[in-house]
This record gives structure tokens, sequence and C-alpha cells, in this order.
């Protein structure tokens, strides 16, 4: 609707209805009459009734609009109407009618099809409908479009609902330095040392394990909370058994069942069981 249009009708406050909807909405109210002290300025810009989302939301409208059946489209009276709608934009936006425009010479194609003698398929069975295309196109649009209002209706957060933010205090739980592996050699190396002023030169056959050692590291654990480092270890055994040990510490270590620690840098380590809060 143009200037000259919107002038005449504010110059008639009779209700006006184009094509059974209103000449404007206010608010998302339909408005049937217009307002008696309407100022439309020179360079008013034409106002479209509807908004539509692409030629096939169009389409659909004018099909839904008129209770048409979309199986058996009167595509002489939709395309009238739909030619009618792409002329007002075409004044305005020739980018964007150029879409409208696509969809308008494929109605014109269709209905020329339609107009002509069916030609006979080649297995000798009924022609295919020329709407056939098109309604299966139409189809699928309407579906997705009521899957997206169901969509859209449904609680979305931040706009139908909060989410509950609480934040719970937890009591610290002392922690300790990580031993740094420097400290852990040196203090094996001191091990070694103390091992070979006891060292004897007895040669035996001894079979030792690895998780029998792991058990008596766990047994001297048992029931202390600290235990110096060093203390693990029975240097009057030889080095064989110091390197089991060490290595039934290691494994004990890795598989989180005690925690070496030490209060600082320097400082002397402690090996203590593992413990979690429950």
């Amino acid at each position: 609707m143009n200037v000259d249009e919107l002038a005449a009708v504010a110059a008639d406050p009779a209700p006006q209805v184009v094509d059974q909807i209103a000449v404007a909405r206010l608010y998302g109210e339909p408005l049937f009459r217009m307002p008696q002290d309407l100022y439309i300025p020179p360079d008013a810009l034409e106002i479209f009734l509807e908004a539509f989302e692409g030629p096939l939301d169009l389409l659909l409208y004018l099909i839904r609009k008129q209770n048409f059946n979309i199986l058996d489209i009167p595509l002489a009276s939709v395309t009238r109407q739909y030619l009618d709608y792409v002329d007002q934009i075409r004044k305005h936006n020739l980018e964007l009618a150029s879409e409208y425009l696509l969809m308008a010479a494929m109605l014109i194609e269709i209905k020329s099809r339609m107009l002509l003698p069916p030609k006979k398929s080649v297995d000798g069975g009924e022609p295919e409908d020329p709407r056939a295309e098109l309604v299966r196109r139409l189809v699928e649009y309407e579906q997705i479009k009521l899957g997206a209002a169901k969509i859209d209706q449904l609680p979305l957060a931040g706009r139908d609902f909060l989410r509950a933010q609480v934040h719970i205090e937890q009591s610290l739980q002392p922690r300790w330095p990580d031993v740094d592996a420097d400290d852990l050699r040196q203090a094996w190396r001191e091990i070694l040392q103390r091992a070979k002023l006891n060292a004897h030169h007895t040669i035996t056959r001894e079979q030792l394990s690895v998780r029998e050692h792991m058990s008596i590291v766990l047994r001297k654990l048992q029931g202390r909370r600290f235990v110096e480092f060093h203390d693990l270890f029975d240097t009057s055994r030889g080095n064989a058994v110091l390197v089991v040990t060490f290595i039934a510490m290691l494994e004990l270590s890795r598989e989180r069942l005690l925690e070496v620690t030490q209060a600082e840098a320097f400082a002397p380590i402690y090996v203590r069981l593992a413990y979690s809060p429950s």
C-alpha cells in the first residue's frame, strides 16, 4: 500500500479489509479503521501487511488462508495473488524480489504444463502431475515450520526459567607439597650409601617379589601417620632387597595407595598411607 492509497484510506474512516486482511497491525492487533489524524510524510515507505520468510512461506500462506487443498492447488488463483505481492516488493527491494520471482516463474511453468496435453510415461502408467514436486516441497516446509514452532514453545533456559546456583563452602584439606624427583633420587642415594656400610660378601640366591614387599611397606605404614623415607628400607639385607622395596614403594605411589611428601624444599621426605576424604 503506497502513500496515495494510505491517504485515501485515511480520508475514508470506514473499515477497510483488503483480501480479508486488516489494513495494518498495531502492537500485534489488527487495525481495520485508519485514525482520523494520521499524518503520512511525503517520503513514507510502503507498508507490507505480512512478512514472509521466503517464497515457500508466502505460497503456503496463500494456500492455507483460503483453505485450498494442498494436493490440488488452483494455480491460476494462487499465482495471481502471488504476483501481486511480488509486484509490491519489487518497487523497494529488487534483490529480495529475485528469489520470489524465481518461484513465480516456476508457478507459471507448472501452469503452462497443466494446459498442455499430458505426455504418456514410458511404462504406460498415469502421467505425473506437474504440481507433484511443488506439493512435496510445500508439505516438507510446513512440517519443518510446525516442528520449529513446537520447539520454540518449549521452556528455554534464561527465557522461561533460570537454573538455581548454590555455592557450597567445602572445608580446605591441608595439601603437602609434592616431592621433587631430584629429592627422591638423593634420598635413594643415601639409602644405598648406608647399605654399603652393612654389605656382606655372601653370595646367595633369593627370590624377591615386588607384591610381597608392597605388602611389607603397607604393614609398616599401617597405624602410623608419617614414616620417614629411609625407615622403610632394611639396609642389612643388601642392595637387591633395597631395589625391590623401592620399586614396591613406587608402584604403591602409582596406584595412589601411599603419598610421598615433605614439608618444604630440602626437608626430610616422609611417606604415609593415601587418605581420601569420604
